[in-house]
């Protein structure tokens, strides 16, 4: 009977917690965000097209929320993305030129003619993502996780060197010597 006691008082406690929530309180918010890294601001499923970001948000977006975010268009130069999450974000001709991306979450985004000129794009997580005839002139793309078929389309039109990091935008990919570094999910 005390065990039956038990596991309907247990049963009852947790029915009336509180659902864990992925928003930042108000402490966190006044830190700089999550863990104290970054701005974490919320952007998912957002309409930003042709929005200038960096001039509304500021350049700080580090952990950044972009899910599902609509991006056409939108101006991102210089931003600090660093860890931010853009999965199945929609950003075909937004200009990335010079932002870091290192770290980021990008899978399944649809990058098409977007400018990643001079854009930091270490160890990021690239696959299943569209970047038909993005501009990656300078852009550094080491230790990132891309497609076969993506890394191989992107080498036909890799060309310079990151300004920031000094690394070759074709060694960054794996171009030279015909052997993909890529991986495939």
């Amino acid at each position: 009977r005390a065990m039956a006691v038990a596991t309907v008082s247990a049963c009852a406690m947790l029915a009336s917690a509180p659902g864990a929530h992925a928003e930042l309180n108000k402490f966190e918010a006044a830190r700089g965000g999550e863990f104290n890294r970054g701005s974490a601001q919320q952007f998912g499923g957002y309409d930003l097209r042709s929005e200038d970001v960096v001039k509304k948000y500021g350049k700080d977006l580090r952990l950044s929320n972009f899910t599902a975010a609509d991006m056409r268009f939108a101006k991102l130069r210089g931003a600090n993305l660093r860890g931010a999450y853009l999965m199945k974000a929609v950003a075909p001709e937004t200009d990335f030129t010079g932002a870091d991306l290192s770290d980021a979450l990008m899978d399944r985004m649809v990058l098409v003619k977007a400018n990643l000129s001079q854009a930091n794009l270490s160890r990021v997580v690239l696959t299943s993502s569209d970047m038909e005839g993005a501009i990656i002139d300078g852009a550094d793309f080491s230790d990132a996780l891309l497609d076969k078929k993506t890394q191989q389309a992107l080498c036909k039109t890799a060309s310079g060197k990151n300004e920031e990091t000094g690394v070759d935008t074709r060694q960054s990919l794996g171009c030279s010597g015909g052997r993909a570094r890529a991986s495939s999910p």
